[in-house]
């Protein structure tokens, strides 16, 4: 059974708070050992394909999101177990958050390349989920080939940046925009701090320099609908939004930057 009309708008009200937990939100830190811990129990979850290892809000305040739309969490992509080639995943403490990326390139039926947001009560409550906030890309998705985006992604470092040189809340917040904004803003791509040596993988499209064959504008439509999980650690920013300027695709855009450049980005489009 899909989810109540109530119980969508309250899946809303939960996207439009993590839209705005950019720097100037102030809540109840959750720790990264618990947002870490919900988040495995998540993968878990995906390569049992089955939901008794989570611990879910009750009903009322439980949203399952797949594909920007509320969906019935036993009939999504957990409803299969999925072997998993790769995963990693990042902590907000700030907006009681995680991501994980998932590749799976046998899958079940089909291969998949999950981009997972996972989301808690306010108050620093990680044994409890309120909201799982998935883009999941299979095979006629964007640019979809699991094994090339494998190859690619498995060959980079994810590693924890030193507390000197990791980049603020506000600086990965306004590149993760300033990224999206591109479509619109003819000035956007010039305002991003782009590394000489970055990788940009969009589904299972690779380009180096990712500086490089960059969007200027031309679109009307901002890309809207977007959900941050920012992660000064390792220097990451993700947003789950509504790639409207190509016709409202639900998207993940993952960034990293390092000594203040972008370092990779990687997309997952349906």
């Amino acid at each position: 059974m899909f989810l109540s009309e109530s119980k969508m708008r309250r899946g809303v009200l939960i996207g439009l708070t993590a839209m705005m937990a950019g720097p100037a939100t102030v809540s109840a830190e959750c720790t990264r050992e618990g947002l870490l811990a919900a988040a495995s129990s998540y993968v878990a979850a995906v390569t049992a394909g089955s939901i008794d290892g989570l611990k879910l809000a009750t009903a009322d305040n439980f949203t399952y999101q797949e594909n920007n739309k509320a969906a019935d969490i036993t009939k999504g992509v957990l409803s299969r177990p999925l072997k998993i080639d790769l995963t990693r995943s990042t902590a907000d403490t700030v907006a009681c958050a995680s991501y994980t990326l998932i590749i799976s390139t046998a899958g079940g039926p089909k291969p998949y390349v999950l981009a997972t947001q996972i989301r808690h009560p306010a108050g620093g409550d990680t044994n409890t989920i309120a909201m799982i906030d998935t883009i999941a890309a299979t095979t006629g998705s964007l640019f979809f080939n699991a094994q090339k985006t494998l190859g690619y992604i498995q060959k980079e470092s994810w590693a924890t940046l030193e507390a000197a040189d990791r980049p603020s809340r506000e600086l990965l917040k306004r590149v993760g925009d300033a990224y999206l904004d591109m479509w619109t803003d003819a000035k956007a791509a010039d305002s991003i701090p782009w590394g000489t040596q970055c990788e940009r993988v969009e589904g299972s499209q690779y380009t180096s320099p990712c500086g490089a064959q960059l969007p200027r504008g031309g679109s009307a439509k901002n890309n809207g609908n977007r959900r941050y999980v920012i992660d000064e650690t390792v220097g990451s920013v993700d947003v789950l939004c509504s790639f409207d300027a190509l016709g409202s695709l639900p998207d993940s855009h993952e960034i990293r930057v390092e000594g203040g450049k972008v370092k990779y980005v990687h997309t997952v489009t349906v």
